[in-house]
């Protein structure tokens, strides 16, 4: 997670947010659109990446990007048998930014 492979930097310089078709288009929100993630503990601005590899309803985003940190809208409890802090899966709320191209 160094980001310091300059092939990888070149394919995805930035994370995003993967949003299935039919909930892009409730959003009213087009591929390579900036939108806001927000959860309960934070929102991050994001590209969304439209794709039918995503259910209705779930987003996925990649956690390794500081400028999109997906941790920041997770909850930063612990596992309390392993320790393991929880920060998989969240609620989170889509929202297209006006003039977000």
């Amino acid at each position: 997670m160094t980001r310091k492979s300059v092939d990888l930097e070149r394919e995805e310089p930035t994370g995003w947010v993967e949003l299935n078709p039919e909930d892009a288009k409730a959003l009213g929100v087009a591929d390579g659109e900036m939108v806001r993630a927000v959860s309960r503990r934070g929102k991050i601005d994001i590209t969304a990446r439209v794709t039918d590899g995503i259910k209705k309803g779930v987003t996925f985003i990649p956690f390794h990007y500081k400028e999109c940190a997906a941790n920041l809208l997770t909850n930063n409890a612990l596992d309390p048998v392993a320790k393991i802090p929880e920060f998989k899966a969240c609620a989170v709320r889509i929202e297209k930014i006006p003039g977000g191209q």
